[in-house]
């Protein structure tokens, strides 16, 4: 399969390169024209489109023959660079692709989501400053899945936890909502948040959910397991 990477040179990004490639997908990757050299490591593996990941033109022709697209959105700036990203991901990636998107906890679908105190005051606080100052723009990143959750295409949004270096645990387990017990751990390994974008493309399981993920050996997950066991 021929996947494309939004998003390729970041840190999520370059893991998710690797996941694909181990996988034997063709791997197109899409970076800003300055980070294109961050994907040295894999020079002659993948094919590599410069540009800004919001530049519907970019998009389109990245995404050509594509039946998987893992894309970031990442909220930077105040030029709609999220909302940006995926209305061009949806409009341009081939009908029947799968596409897999990156966000964060604080997106919701349903409303359902449990948030701790923390969570809410990083998010009003942190977002209100980032938009003051035109570092980022959280809710640029809430219209993008907005429009993502209206779309009839083959779509998974993941919701990562906080993300943490270090080696692979596995793949993280996931949860609908944020505040159900499995979550509580609230980490996970950022080498495998990539590991269950990659995976997302070949899980049907996975179409018009919102996973929120935590890692497989968190406290929290290997309660869940044990008192699943225990019921059984």
């Amino acid at each position: 399969m021929k996947v494309c990477i939004v998003g390729a040179s970041g840190k999520l990004g370059k893991y998710m390169v690797q996941h694909a490639l181990d996988r034997g997908y063709e791997v197109v990757g899409v970076c800003r024209p300055a980070s294109v050299e961050k994907l040295d490591a894999f020079k002659g593996r993948i094919a590599v489109i410069p540009g800004a990941t919001n530049d519907r033109e970019v998009i389109r022709k990245a995404v050509a023959g594509c039946g998987g697209v893992l894309a970031v959105l990442a909220p930077w700036g105040v030029q709609q660079y999220s909302s940006g990203t995926a209305q061009a991901v949806l409009d341009y990636s081939p009908p029947g692709a799968r596409l897999a998107f990156s966000c964060g906890w604080h997106i919701t679908r349903d409303g359902l989501d449990r948030y701790s105190w923390k969570l809410r005051a990083i998010v009003a606080v942190f977002g209100g400053l980032a938009r003051l100052t035109r570092f980022a723009d959280l809710d640029d990143q809430v219209e993008a899945c907005r429009r993502i959750f209206a779309s009839s295409t083959r779509w998974t949004v993941v919701r990562g936890s906080d993300l943490a270096e270090g080696e692979s645990e596995g793949l993280p387990v996931w949860s609908r909502h944020v505040g159900d017990p499995i979550l509580k751990s609230n980490r996970t390994r950022r080498i495998d948040f990539a590991l269950f974008m990659v995976a997302a493309l070949e899980n049907d399981a996975l179409v018009h959910e919102t996973p929120a993920i935590v890692g497989c050996r968190t406290p929290s997950a290997l309660a869940h397991q044990a008192a699943r066991e225990a019921a059984t």
